[in-house]
């Protein structure tokens, strides 16, 4: 018997994490193997690993999409993929550490050890996305957050809460004004950590907030923290300070340069291209309508159910949160209406068609009405990694029909997340009968493609 440790996180720490921590679990106990999994969810490290524990492992396994602290695994055998290998093939990664010879630290790391070209650029290709991820990570809670503050605001002190100051229901509502405006700042400040560590923190904050300033929105912010991560690390590479001087550098020298910098940058650079860009785009999806507007709601729809909660997922749902006013925006509706139809359908499927689905299926398709009904798309995943022939087109094809048919509606949300439980809040959405007829709809066509799609389950 082997001892393995993990750590599995995914951008917002609620399904990914824990399915991958599950997954790997359940594998080790097969296979005869002792591990124990931290999950770094949303609502912290649980399960926290131990000094005593890492020097027992035989093995580390980091299931990750965003960025997770090696320091405490130095010189351990460590392999690190993304979180979604661990929902997918757990028992193959399993063996994978076990007969892996990476060690972690003294200048072996995996990203270092690579010599082939195309590795290399993967390797490049995988920390970015890594560095966007841990932005998005921390920056989900305050969207969701201050979305569902406005919201409450509004059922509270009714559509003109803001001009009536003082009452429960304008405080409520400034105040998620006030969380949801943190968007920006915190999106470019934890890029900036990620690449940097904590002297990125104070020019990624900065950059994001001089972002939402200046107009440049989402991608200015993007923009903002990438620069800000990667300007400290030339700092903390070409400035060189006796050593009496070297504790200046993390609390004077790279704060006051990097803000600097990023204060020229945002202002004089990026500023009036990208806020261009913003207007331009902005005015082009106001201008949709009909059949174009339909169009716009099948790309969304087909990018939130294709890797349910990766990254062409998390592209269309940050995008859609950027366009939030607290009138309501169509693409925000058509959004999360896309994302809650693959777990939705597919519970529904396990109702009508039984004989395509195991006993295991059916179990776990009765927790998919509960992640559906709350925008959980990631619980669609395990009957996508047991079928992806057949269930991702399934559930493209229903999500595609609901945003399309969200935006022939009109419909409006005000809010970024909340699923059914905020619809019913006045003045969240606009034509909200219209709203649930588009999700009834793309449910309907994904549960009915499966039944049709999916074999029928050998039983013997």
């Amino acid at each position: 018997m082997k001892k393995l440790v993990a750590i599995t996180s995914c951008p917002t720490g609620i399904a990914h994490t824990y399915m991958a921590a599950e997954a790997l679990q359940m594998a080790a106990k097969e296979m005869g193997h002792e591990i124990k999994v931290e999950t770094q969810g949303s609502v912290g490290a649980e399960n926290v690993i131990t000094t005593s524990d890492v020097n027992d492992a035989d093995a580390v396994i980091i299931a990750a999409d965003t960025n997770v602290d090696k320091s405490r695994f130095e010189g351990k055998i460590l392999v690190e993929v993304p979180v979604k290998d661990a929902i997918k093939d757990p028992k193959g990664l399993i063996n994978e550490a076990l007969n892996s010879k990476n060690v972690y630290g003294n200048g072996k790391e995996k990203s270092e050890v690579k010599v082939e070209n195309r590795k290399e650029e993967k390797s490049v290709a995988s920390g970015i996305y890594k560095h966007l991820m841990t932005g998005v990570s921390f920056m989900i809670p305050f969207v969701v957050a201050g979305g569902i503050l406005i919201a409450l605001g509004f059922a509270i002190g009714g559509i003109y809460v803001f001009k009536t100051p003082g009452t429960i229901g304008e405080v409520i509502f400034s105040t998620g004004k006030q969380a949801f405006a943190l968007m920006l700042p915190v999106l470019a400040g934890y890029i900036s950590y990620s690449i940097s560590d904590r002297p990125g923190l104070v020019p990624g904050f900065v950059g994001g907030a001089l972002a939402s300033t200046i107009g440049a929105g989402f991608i200015g912010a993007l923009l903002a923290g990438f620069i800000a991560g990667y300007f400290v690390l030339l700092l903390k590479k070409y400035i060189k300070l006796p050593k009496a001087l070297d504790s200046l550098m993390p609390v004077l020298i790279i704060p006051v340069l990097s803000t600097v910098f990023m204060a020229l940058i945002m202002m004089f650079v990026l500023g009036d291209p990208v806020k261009a860009i913003n207007t331009g785009l902005t005015d082009f999806l106001k201008g949709l309508s009909g059949a174009n507007a339909a169009v716009l709601g099948i790309v969304l729809g087909c990018m939130m159910a294709f890797d349910m909660g990766g990254p062409f997922n998390k592209a269309a749902y940050v995008f859609a949160t950027g366009t939030i006013t607290t009138a309501g925006t169509t693409i925000m509706a058509a959004t999360m209406a896309a994302g809650m139809v693959p777990p939705l359908a597919i519970a529904l499927a396990t109702v009508i068609a039984k004989k395509k689905f195991t006993e295991q299926e059916r179990e776990a398709g009765k927790a998919a009405w509960a992640l559906g009904l709350s925008f959980i798309t990631e619980g669609a995943i395990p009957f996508a990694a047991a079928d992806p022939l057949r269930v991702i087109p399934s559930i493209m094809a229903g999500s595609a029909v609901t945003g399309a048919l969200s935006m022939i509606f009109g419909s409006t949300l005000a809010v970024p997340h909340g699923g059914v439980w905020v619809l019913f809040i006045p003045h969240v959405v606009k034509n909200l009968g219209g709203y649930i007829i588009a999700i009834i709809a793309g449910m309907v066509v994904s549960a009915l493609l499966l039944t049709v799609l999916k074999k029928d389950v050998d039983r013997r």
